[in-house]
This record gives structure tokens, C-alpha cells and sequence, in this order.
């Protein structure tokens, strides 16, 4: 789900990477290896830092191409509410860890 978010939103709406978004899929594939999984994390970083190096400041002061949740807001806006929302569920997955783990 977090790669799908920011392929999409990063990539492909400022990027204009192409990425096309399957959110119903995110969710489903319940059986990734570890390896594939680790590749994706790669990728979708290598997307976020080119794609955000490109910015300008007047880039990040425009309306964001697409809402989010029916709301309009500017780039800069919107990178950080997806920031919020990639340390919330970073923070799911880190309290999942901890409990399989048991540490």
C-alpha cells in the first residue's frame, strides 16, 4: 500500500513516471518474498528522491494535480500529508514487528 502511494502520487502524478495504480492489489498480494519485496522498497525510493530533486520551489508553492480525500491543496501541502501517512503506517508496521518478534 505505502508503494503504491507513492508511486502514484510521487511518481506518477509529479513524476510523470507512468506507474499506473491497482490500490485493490496493495491489499490483496498477502504473499510477497522477502527479496521481491525488498526490490519494490528500492524502486520506490529511487522514484521518490528523482522525482522530488526535480522540484522547484514554485513547483511545491502550485495546486497538486489530483485530491486527496476531496481536498485541494498545494504540492508542498500534500508532500506532507504523505509523509504523515507514511510514518503512520510505518509506525502499524514497526508495533506488528515488535509483536511477532516479541521484542
Amino acid at each position: 500500500h505505502l508503494i503504491g502511494n507513492l508511486k502514484h502520487y510521487i511518481g506518477a502524478v509529479l513524476g510523470k513516471s507512468g506507474y499506473v495504480r491497482n490500490r485493490p492489489a496493495e491489499f490483496a498480494d498477502k504473499h510477497v518474498a522477502r527479496t521481491d519485496l525488498l526490490l519494490r522498497i528500492d524502486e520506490t525510493i529511487a522514484v521518490v528522491q528523482n522525482t522530488l530533486s526535480s522540484l522547484s520551489r514554485d513547483d511545491l508553492q502550485q495546486v497538486f494535480p489530483e485530491q486527496i480525500g476531496a481536498q485541494t491543496a498545494s504540492t508542498e501541502q500534500t508532500l506532507i500529508h504523505l509523509t504523515a501517512h507514511l510514518g503512520y503506517h510505518l509506525g502499524q508496521i514497526n508495533y506488528h514487528r515488535r509483536l511477532v518478534t516479541h521484542e
